[in-house]
């Protein structure tokens, strides 16, 4: 009897030192996002975003600064990052590769819709799909990846054409826009239009512009300094993914955006 209570006593104390150690790892990990979003803080602030004593801050700024994560602007000063980072950045360069990533968020958007995704990148003014994964309820067998497509007859491709610099959205602008089908925007005032509406909503669609009978729509994927370096796109048959149904998945479709340009380094909004 006494054996038992002993045990379940270590038990309980385990237990209750783990369930500290995850807090505190959770907490220093919020502090480095926190100096990572706002350059340099000190410990009111910091303390008062985790809303713990000052303290506390002050403990996990110490252990982060003996590791070389954080450093101190002089004696008493604010906080920045430290050039540990970029050790531990080092190490994770070679799994930051875009389509790998891609591929897992498209993945779960794709089990999720159950229509085909795709992320596209941008490249001498095309679209160029780097990643796909077909849902459940996709119909077709066509394989995007590797291919080419025009930037102003796709939703992927007005994403990445809307977020160009200016000199080059006006260069491509500036050529005759093709043809794919009955629906394609041809007219430059309307596709101009269009771009404007994509920076304004955060995502785009196509109705049949590009194949008679698919639509589709993408968002815009952000690197670290928010930049837009790809887009992610969800495209089926025109019958099921139809426009009502495009305005009631595209909340999906951007937060699968956000996923993917946070783990690729984006720590805005």
């Amino acid at each position: 009897m006494g054996d038992d209570t002993a045990v379940n006593g270590r038990d309980r104390a385990s237990a209750k030192t783990g369930g500290n150690l995850v807090q505190s790892v959770d907490r220093a990990i919020s502090v480095l996002e926190l100096l990572a979003k706002n350059g340099e803080s000190g410990i009111t602030e910091i303390a008062a975003e985790l809303g713990v004593h000052k303290s506390t801050a002050s403990r996990l700024l110490t252990v982060l600064e003996q590791r070389g994560l954080v450093e101190q602007l002089g004696q008493r000063g604010k906080y920045v990052i430290g050039f540990g980072i970029v050790r531990l950045a080092g190490a994770a360069t070679g799994r930051m590769d875009l389509a790998q990533l891609g591929q897992t968020v498209c993945q779960s958007l794709a089990e999720q819709l159950g229509e085909t995704v795709n992320v596209a990148v941008p490249d001498s003014g095309v679209a160029i799909n780097i990643s796909q994964v077909r849902g459940a309820a996709s119909v077709t067998t066509h394989n995007w990846v590797g291919q080419r497509t025009p930037l102003h007859a796709t939703s992927s491709g007005k994403v990445l054409l809307a977020h160009l610099p200016d000199r080059q959205r006006e260069a491509l602008l500036g050529e005759e826009l093709e043809s794919y089908t009955p629906r394609t925007v041809t007219d430059v005032a309307d596709l101009r239009a269009e771009l404007d509406q994509v920076l304004r909503d955060g995502y785009t669609a196509c109705f049949e512009e590009l194949e008679l009978g698919l639509n589709a729509l993408a968002a815009p994927v952000r690197g670290p300094d928010g930049a837009v370096l790809a887009a992610i796109s969800a495209s089926g048959p025109s019958y099921r993914l139809s426009r009502r149904r495009i305005r009631q998945v595209a909340p999906q479709l951007i937060a699968a955006a956000g996923e993917l340009s946070h783990r690729l380094g984006y720590l805005g909004d």
